[in-house]
């Protein structure tokens, strides 16, 4: 088992937070056999809200398949207590949002995707199922009456203890 920390940076322009959006938020990850490179090429998705439980022990895998090339069944799973926002705090740098615990696999990409929250600065207003697809958002505030956004989104892994 190999923990492996998501980090973000972002640069929040009139957002006070950004979070991922509720237990169905899909995590939208590429990833690489640990056991022999394979690289799977497509994108895969997950979330806490679909699981299926460990054969062994009381785990649950958001993540579960097996090697084109050396046939290995590897898995993953979301630690869900991990997940984290990304504040105004935060702006610019990075930041530890989630935290995977890896079973024969490692992440490799990761691409934003939607269903993320956000809210805007002085108690603005509430923006959900924000779209990160494209690298960046921008909207409007009625309440502050102020643009706000989200850019020069960047993202890295780290094995954690």
């Amino acid at each position: 088992m190999v923990k492996i920390a998501l980090f973000l940076k972002a640069n929040l322009d009139s957002i006070e937070e950004l979070k991922p959006l509720g237990p169905d938020f899909q995590w939208c990850l590429k990833f690489k056999c640990s056991n022999c490179d394979e690289v799977l090429e497509k994108w895969q998705y997950m979330s806490l809200s679909v699981f299926t439980r460990s054969p062994r022990g009381n785990m649950v895998n958001h993540f579960v398949s097996k090697c084109k090339l050396c046939h290995r069944e590897n898995s993953m799973t979301i630690l869900e207590d991990t997940i984290q926002s990304y504040t105004i705090d935060d702006n610019g740098e990075f930041k530890q949002m989630v935290v995977f615990d890896c079973r024969g696999i490692e992440p490799i990409d990761f691409s934003p995707g939607e269903g993320w929250y956000a809210r805007a600065v002085s108690e603005g207003k509430e923006f959900e199922d924000v779209d990160l697809s494209e690298g960046e958002w921008a909207d409007y505030c009625d309440k502050t009456k102020t643009p706000c956004g989200i850019f020069e989104i960047e993202h890295k892994f780290e094995k954690v203890k």
